[in-house]
């Protein structure tokens, strides 16, 4: 059967309408009458053959069919921005674009040096990040609004995404503090855990797991002060003597000047794993390509 072609202005009302939660909202951010966009919904409807709202009290919520056309509703519209932020780049062809979604577990300097092997490139890189929480990174690189998510851990293999998981290094994790709690409790580490002071992840990171396996194993019983899903705000925290945080070892130099801590003893059998997660098995974009060949150092970190 053939299918009558899609007026994308009409798909363009159904975005907003699904983004803004109605067709009130929607038609103040695009200037229209209401009416217009219930034409427009329906006229689009009639066109695809299905319903994508109805109504659930006083709101409108997404059909089934209307949650598929959202997710290719997303990928049109993000690569049209895309595409004219491109166009419009006054050296057209001299630059590539690079969207990366940074995990909020991850830290940032890390971050920073995962993508120096992609800035160091002979052609120029206009980079956007992004941060967010994992689970939300991974849904939108699913709908290709990143070409590469960084973060500190692989996608489990149950995942119903279909995403990879690249490995790219892991570093020794040290535990740091200000000056006056490292010479407080870098004596007779680790067994000066005990009730110190200690500022975590939170349990849905995955260095949290395997510090928690440490104390257990060490019959370690620190004074857990405080919990942050942000790495960054996590050592803000720690900046301000509250307790102390872990970090990559590698990290040392950089922490000491940036959070005035100090290292107060290296946990051997922990590590952190970085991870470079994608759309595809084989990379195809010259800057991820980068970053996945680029022999990992953790000397490079400090």
């Amino acid at each position: 059967m053939k299918t009558k072609g899609l007026n994308f202005r009409h798909l363009y009302y159904f975005w907003v309408v699904a983004k803004e939660g109605g067709i009130t909202r929607a038609a103040e951010r695009l200037g229209v009458a209401v009416q217009t966009i219930s034409m427009q919904l329906a006229q689009l409807e009639q066109d695809i053959g299905k319903s994508l709202l109805a109504p659930k009290g006083r709101r409108l919520v997404l059909t089934e069919a209307g949650e598929m056309a959202l997710g290719y509703a997303d990928q049109i519209f993000l690569l049209g921005e895309q595409m004219q932020e491109a166009l419009a780049e006054d050296d057209l062809g001299n630059s590539m674009r690079l969207t990366v979604g940074i995990s909020d577990s991850l830290p940032k300097l890390t971050a920073y040096r995962l993508l120096e092997a992609a800035l160091s490139l002979p052609k120029r890189v206009r980079l956007a990040c992004y941060d967010g929480k994992f689970e939300s990174l991974l849904a939108d690189l699913a709908l290709h609004k990143f070409d590469v998510v960084l973060t500190d851990r692989p996608v489990s293999s149950g995942a119903s995404l279909r995403v990879f998981s690249h490995p790219l290094g892991e570093c020794q994790i040290t535990l740091f503090g200000i000056p006056e709690l490292a010479k407080r409790y870098r004596t007779n580490f680790p067994q000066s855990l005990n009730a110190a002071p200690l500022l975590l992840p939170t349990r849905n990171n995955a260095l949290r797991g395997r510090l928690d396996q440490w104390f257990e194993r060490q019959s370690l019983h620190p004074d857990i002060v405080g919990e942050f899903e942000d790495s960054a705000l996590l050592k803000t925290f720690g900046r301000s003597g509250l307790g102390l945080f872990p970090a990559p070892s590698a990290l040392a130099q950089d922490i000491k000047e940036q959070f005035n801590a100090l290292p107060v003893g290296e946990i051997m059998e922990v590590s952190e794993q970085f991870f470079a997660i994608s759309t595809e098995m084989k990379i195809r974009h010259p800057a991820v390509e980068a970053i996945l060949s680029a022999p990992f150092k953790p000397s490079k970190l400090a």
